[in-house]
């Protein structure tokens, strides 16, 4: 099997073609959308407008020319026995041609002749005289005697008809007409998609390639603005799998990719922090795992080999260090618990000010012995939904470690109260307290920040194992502290269900 690897630029060039192909048959697929609905709003629109008299006036001039040509009236100096021929002939040039053949006294609209019968000698025409140009390619050869007339008008029963004539074909009878008319067509799918290619076919065409360019065009510099951006995310990526991660991308391009790019490298920021936190994590678990049973494994020898010159005190120290482990090995079990959502909480209406009161008196002592006033000062405070036993390992935790972080002669400071809607428990000391840098991680598994306690020295759990259980209460916990020398405070805050109904009420 052959593994073949390809470079993130020329992944990225391939994505590039075939984005960018993608985006010019969308857009491709728009434009012949949104050209067909326009040529069929054209259409309805053609549809609904009255059938053109133009193509009618071409036709008749067509079958008049037709006609002169065949009684000989083409030419400059026609006769006066063909002309007389075609005015006796009428009812047969009617019926020969298929038209309706009408004479009409030009100036005073009386009727001489119809064909159609419908219009009687001397009845008035309602003409509609309107100007009209033959088109250059349908003019006749030679000039028709006379002067050539275009209209239309409506029959006794209101059905309309257009015409084309010849006005001055008799001699000095320049105000008699000779009509050809044929009833106005109807719009017919097949005249209006005769009139649509020869006046808007064309024009759609040429709308259309340009749409197709500017496709093209906006295809390649949208593909080019996404790609470029994401090909950077795809380098970055690659080189974060690869263990570098540091590695950032500019936050840059549309918002999309914008949001990308931001949210790339916060992941990138917390990969970075978790990996820190594991190494650290590893570190601090063998180291802290090493010093007990190094010493456990050191007395233990000298036990058996007889070098101990008090065995009792050396199976004391062997007993402290396994109770060390054992302890350790119980809060990883919480701790992990605790984040996995398997540990049990027993949620009861308890009063926090009572608990803060009763770990204060609990360790009011521990505190006296280490020369140090423990000061506990509570309020009434409403009611929180918590387990009674974890929030009081919490407090416990809290002070305990501010006794053991507090000189002789310090002071430590328990309160409740209430606070930001909800219950509020601060645990204030006078303590070696927290450099600026450190304060971000003083929450981390196996964190601590006297690194060289000695015996003294914790499991370094205890406040990870606190947070958990604070936000499983759906609370929070926060620490400040002005710099070493200058104590702590750490603050939790607890929601309260009196406070959750008085907003509702609200």
């Amino acid at each position: 099997m052959s593994i073949q690897l390809v470079r993130p630029e020329a992944s990225a060039g391939r994505r590039r073609l075939r984005l960018r192909g993608r985006l010019l048959v969308s857009y491709v697929v728009l434009l012949a959308l949104t050209l067909a609905v326009v040529a069929g709003a054209l259409l309805l629109f053609l549809f609904a407008q009255p059938v053109p008299r133009t193509t009618a006036y071409e036709d008749l001039t067509s079958t008049l020319r037709t006609i002169l040509s065949d009684y000989q009236l083409i030419g400059s100096r026609p006769t006066l026995a063909a002309v007389g021929r075609v005015f006796r002939e009428l009812p047969t040039i009617a019926e020969d041609y298929s038209v309706r053949v009408v004479v009409v006294q030009v100036s005073s609209r009386s009727v001489i002749f119809d064909s159609a019968g419908s219009y009687q000698p001397g009845d008035i025409l309602p003409l509609d005289v309107e100007p009209y140009t033959l088109l250059p390619q349908r003019r006749p050869l030679v000039t028709l005697r006379g002067e050539a007339v275009f209209g239309g008008f409506r029959d006794v029963d209101g059905t309309p008809w257009t015409f084309a004539g010849l006005v001055g074909l008799r001699q000095n009878e320049a105000g008699v007409g000779l009509l050809l008319a044929e009833q106005q067509a109807r719009q017919t799918p097949e005249v209006v998609w005769q009139r649509f290619r020869r006046e808007l076919a064309l024009p759609l065409g040429q709308a259309a390639l340009v749409g197709l360019v500017v496709a093209a065009v906006l295809a390649a510099f949208i593909s080019r603005t996404l790609i470029g951006p994401l090909a950077q995310i795809e380098t970055a990526a690659a080189s974060v799998a690869k263990g570098n991660f540091s590695e950032r991308v500019p936050e840059v391009g549309p918002p999309e990719v914008l949001s990308l790019a931001v949210a790339f490298n916060h992941m990138s920021s917390e990969v970075q922090r978790t990996q820190q936190a594991q190494q650290d994590f590893v570190a601090n678990v063998s180291h802290d795992l090493k010093t007990p049973l190094t010493s456990i494994q050191g007395y233990s020898q000298a036990i058996m080999d007889g070098a101990a010159k008090e065995p009792s005190s050396a199976a004391r120290i062997i007993h402290e260090e396994a109770g060390r482990l054992n302890r350790m090995v119980t809060d990883l079990t919480d701790l992990a618990r605790l984040q996995a959502g398997r540990f049990s909480l027993h949620l009861t209406p308890v009063d926090i000010s009572k608990i803060a009161a009763a770990v204060g008196e609990r360790l009011m002592i521990l505190a006296r012995d280490r020369g140090l006033t423990l000061h506990v000062e509570t309020e009434r405070v409403p009611v929180v939904a918590g387990d009674g036993d974890r929030l009081a390992q919490v407090f416990t935790n809290l002070v305990s470690n501010a006794i053991k972080y507090t000189p002789s002669g310090g002071e430590i400071w328990l309160r409740s109260g209430v606070g930001k809607s909800g219950v509020e428990v601060t645990v204030q000391d006078t303590g070696i307290g927290i450099a600026a840098e450190e304060l971000p991680r003083i929450f981390e598994r196996f964190y601590q920040v006297d690194k060289a306690r000695g015996p003294r020295r914790g499991t370094g759990l205890g406040l990870a194992i606190t947070q958990e259980i604070v936000e499983a209460h759906g609370g929070r916990i926060s620490v400040t502290s002005a710099g070493p020398g200058q104590g702590s405070t750490f603050t939790i805050w607890l929601p309260s269900p009196e406070f959750s109904t008085v907003a509702r009420r609200r």
